[in-house]
């Protein structure tokens, strides 16, 4: 099994409720399929660098997970033919984006060193 990260953008015309009723479906999707989910960033509502479908807002959502290739095929499926869903992007981690992503989620990155604080 691989690692992956993908990040979908909802459309701004959603409610916080119905945004997270469908980012419930698509990780619904993944558990349903054997994925283990190893973490959920919800970014909120956040600007676009360019609009998209006349929009300039999207609601921005980063999960990463440990799946199998085949998986992805089902989850991009879903996610092409869902209408709320702007723009998606699902990427396969390599050994050094895993070993930085645990490094950030335990925190090493947010640590002061003495002579910063000096």
């Amino acid at each position: 099994m691989n690692q992956y990260e993908t990040v979908i953008v909802l459309t701004p015309l959603l409610s916080e409720e119905a945004a997270k009723e469908a980012l419930a479906k698509f990780k619904a999707v993944l558990v349903d399929n054997g994925a283990e989910i190893i973490q959920e960033d919800n970014w909120g509502l956040r600007k676009l660098a360019y609009p998209i479908e006349k929009k300039s807002n999207g609601f921005f959502n980063l999960t990463e997970y440990k799946a199998s290739g085949d998986l992805i095929a089902k989850l991009e499926l879903q996610l092409k033919r869902d209408e709320r869903v702007l723009r998606f992007l699902t990427i396969r981690l390599d050994k050094h984006a895993v070993a930085y992503n645990e490094k950030k989620r335990s925190g090493a990155f947010n640590k002061k060193t003495k002579e910063a604080v000096a």
